[in-house]
């Protein structure tokens, strides 16, 4: 199951060199005042079709999908067998990622852009009695993010759902 000690991503910012040859080879990315910050809305829907493609590919078992529709550093690192062994855990478990699509994401740490071309968006989704937690990263590739690291975890609620 992705987590702490095998998550779906390795986030291996760029250094000064890597960033020189990525120029070298012609994907110059756009300056930073043309990758506009996502909106609240548009950071919800990023985040809801991200784990609708993860729930979409452990219910086919074909990760084909949630992987080309990532960023390309995404890609190089994570083919489909890959991920089919990260999502193994939370898979085995059942847990029904389908139910994040019909609550808000509570944020645990403000969205930040954690270098010029990536974001990143801590929370949950509180649902019981589990609820998803999530880790995500989106880079700016190609005119839109697109994800560059994932983890989600089921999260034991604690404490009494409220009563009405």
């Amino acid at each position: 199951m992705p987590g702490l000690l095998a998550p779906a991503f390795f986030v291996a910012l760029a250094t000064p060199l890597a960033a020189q040859q990525a120029s070298s080879q012609g994907t110059v990315q756009p300056p930073p005042s043309m990758r506009p910050t996502p909106s609240q809305l548009e950071l919800s829907k990023m985040i809801w079709s991200t784990v609708a493609a993860v729930d979409h590919a452990n219910r086919s078992g074909n990760y084909s999908v949630l992987r080309d529709i990532s960023a390309s550093g995404f890609q190089i690192n994570n083919n489909p067998a890959r991920l089919a062994q990260v999502f193994a855990g939370i898979r085995n478990l059942n847990v029904d990622l389908a139910n994040a699509l019909l609550v808000p994401p509570t944020f645990t740490q403000a969205p930040q852009l954690v270098r010029e071309d990536v974001f990143r968006v801590q929370g949950t989704f509180q649902l019981r009695p589990i609820a998803i937690g999530f880790d995500l990263y989106f880079q700016w590739e190609q005119g839109r993010w697109k994800l560059f690291g994932i983890d989600l975890q089921p999260l034991q609620m604690t404490g009494e759902a409220p009563s009405r």
